[in-house]
């Protein structure tokens, strides 16, 4: 019972050029033929060659799927993985009340910071009016007559010079 290529390929699920990686020219010449119909020329692999590459694909095979089934296996049912899901989950919920609390003391701030700045403008707008009303009082009455600073201009004294009176003694009006 020859094969050719295609249903070889079909059999063991895996691609012609696997199949032509495992045939080397030891096996090409025992158990491959090649016959040409229509145009076109077919590899045909003998019975004991369709055996050989059976049992190579074959095993091969299930050593993938027993270890993929394996990894599946381990993943789905590792409780080790369940309870890290778990812990990931708290966690989770966790951060999520953090940032709704960091939310509400973000809110008051902003709350507390539209009070002091509304307190502030209305303090500045009651120190304007108590400086308006103070200048128009002031605009009002004379200014008062302070001789502290300036000294007025009177006979012998004038503007920032004081009026010394000489000094008695023998060298008094060297002084002046």
């Amino acid at each position: 019972m020859s094969k050719t290529m295609k249903q070889l390929t079909m059999e063991f699920g895996v691609t012609r050029q696997a199949i032509m990686r495992k045939m080397d020219d030891n096996f090409r010449s025992k158990y491959v033929s090649k016959v040409h119909s229509n145009g076109a020329s077919r590899l045909i692999i003998s019975e004991d060659g369709y055996k050989l590459l059976k049992q190579h694909f074959l095993s091969s095979n299930r050593a993938v799927s027993n270890e993929s089934v394996s990894h599946s296996n381990y993943v789905t049912h590792d409780s080790a993985t369940d309870t890290a899901m778990e812990l990931l989950e708290k966690q989770l919920v966790e951060k999520d009340k953090q940032i709704e609390k960091l939310q509400q003391s973000l809110s008051e701030a902003h709350k507390l910071l539209s009070q002091q700045q509304q307190l502030n403008l209305s303090t500045n707008r009651q120190n304007e009016k108590l400086l308006d009303t103070n200048t128009h009082s002031q605009d009002d009455k004379p200014l008062k007559n302070d001789d502290t600073d300036v000294l007025e201009p009177t006979e012998g004294n004038y503007k920032g010079v004081e009026n010394k009176t000489p000094k008695k003694g023998l060298f008094g009006w060297l002084r002046r």
